[in-house]
């Protein structure tokens, strides 16, 4: 039940971001129209590309609409964010423009005239029979025959009536347009033209904005990570342990965006880095070892002085096998996992504690499908010792500090990926990456070296972290 309720969950929110961006990108900027029902079929044809792209992820077909699904999940994020950014500015300017609206001038009316026969007077002779006198209709029609007053002032009011009933269209047009220069209004009192303009420009900026943010973010993502060297500070740590080096990796995430040539990349790196133990903390397959087992294969390469270990993620624990497999793929790849456990770590003489637990994810602390079971990792060791923990997620600090943990490495948070998210990251996990204080123990977290869902970093390269341990 759990499961169907995040899947409605999903699709809500899906459905109502595209019915936000349709206000704002569709309906805003169009008139009723053949365009408007386009650009509807279009954004309604991208939602539903989402969709299915989910629910056939797990199918061979459903692969060939990972990268552009994932894609426009990228684009309809930052099409999210900058029109939300751009609302306060939107509703200044349609309130501007309303209120210039209303205090718009009518333009001045000369009177209407009206056209009525002209009769002779006395004396000379007022007209033709058949002219007409203009009278100003304010002035109104007197029912006396003496309409045209005498001769002169007959005869000019009929030449000056003939020449203004022809010969002003300034005044037949200023009574079309209703006295209104801006044009006719909308239902909400703004000019339609510049109710238009303005939706168009926040169309056009929000659409710059999001294509140049996943653009960018495309190339971070798939591009080498950062290789990022820091030295900690242990106060119980052995002299004789000084200057021992710590590979950290996170988050590779194998997947169907993923190959081979990721996983060679990451392995390349650590290698170049001759580091004493490669810790891989969690979060590396986002699939079956039957469908990534090829990408994984390149692990059995890295190299280092006292091995490489392994932590559970919570994507171990979403994929259809479980993470049981995946437990015995390493071991035969050479990478050894910590499932609740510590070893030894005998270097110059002297010993650290390296210990791992299973992800927050897991059910019940009993074997590789388990939870985190701390005290069977760190129960009973010799606390005069430094003691590193292997852990995925920050949030998994709280309990480790009650252990006496001097260090915890973590990942799970991608810095963020993209940034803003990195801003509700923080709502769930102490630390978002680097550095950080959780008691005594120090954490670390990696921003992780590959991607999850969107092939896009914004604000968060992936990372390759080198810790030297000091005393």
């Amino acid at each position: 039940m759990a499961g169907v309720g995040f899947i409605a969950m999903v699709l809500t929110v899906v459905v109502l971001v595209h019915y936000y961006l349709w206000r704002r990108l569709v309906k805003d900027t169009t008139v009723p129209g053949r365009a408007r029902v386009v650009l509807t079929a279009v954004l309604v044809a991208l939602a539903t590309l989402l969709i299915v792209m989910r629910a056939g992820e797990r199918l061979t077909w459903g692969h060939l609409l990972a990268w552009p699904g994932y894609l426009w999940l990228a684009v309809m994020f930052y099409l999210f964010v900058f029109l939300v950014v751009l609302e306060i500015p939107r509703a200044l300017a349609l309130l501007a423009v309303r209120r210039a609206g209303r205090r718009a001038p009518e333009p001045e009316r000369e009177p209407e005239r009206v056209a009525v026969p002209a009769t002779a007077g006395s004396g000379e002779s007022a007209g033709s029979a058949g002219s007409t006198v203009a009278v100003p209709e304010a002035a109104g029609v007197p029912d006396s025959p003496d309409v045209a007053g005498s001769a002169d002032a007959a005869g000019s009011a009929g030449a000056e009536g003939s020449r203004d009933t022809t010969g002003d269209p300034g005044a037949a047009g200023a009574s079309d347009a209703g006295g209104d220069p801006a044009g006719p209004r909308g239902p909400a009192g703004a000019p339609v033209g510049r109710r238009l303009f303005i939706g168009r420009t926040v169309a056009a900026v929000a659409g710059v904005g999001a294509l140049a943010a996943v653009g960018s973010g495309v190339r971070t993502a798939l591009g080498d990570p950062v290789i990022e060297s820091a030295g900690v500070r242990l106060p119980r740590l052995d002299p004789r342990l000084n200057g021992l080096r710590l590979a950290v990796v996170s988050d590779i995430h194998l997947g169907p965006l993923t190959g081979v040539g990721h996983t060679e990349r990451i392995v390349r790196m650590i290698n170049s880095l001759e580091a004493d133990v490669v810790a891989i903390v969690g979060d590396l397959v986002d699939g079956t070892v039957a469908e990534l087992g090829p990408q994984a294969k390149p692990l059995r390469n890295l190299e280092s002085r006292y091995g490489s270990y392994f932590v559970t993620g919570n994507h171990e624990y979403y994929t259809a096998g479980g993470p049981g497999e995946w437990i015995e793929e390493l071991r035969q790849l050479g990478v050894r996992p910590l499932q609740n456990e510590r070893v030894e770590i005998a270097h110059a003489g002297a010993v650290l504690d390296l210990a791992g637990v299973n992800d927050i994810s897991g059910g019940p602390a009993d074997g590789a499908s388990g939870g985190p079971d701390f005290e069977r990792a760190l129960g009973g060791r010799d606390r005069s010792r430094s003691t590193v923990l292997l852990a995925h997620q920050p949030v998994q600090a709280d309990e480790a500090a009650r252990y006496g943990v001097d260090l915890q490495l973590s990942g799970h948070t991608h810095g963020g990926q993209m940034a803003p998210f990195n801003l509700l990251v923080s709502l769930q996990q102490p630390i978002v990456s680097g550095f950080g204080q959780v008691g005594d123990t120090r954490v670390y977290v990696t921003r992780g070296a590959g991607f999850w869902g969107p092939p896009v970093r914004v604000g968060a390269p992936p990372e390759i972290t080198l810790l030297e341990l000091r005393g």
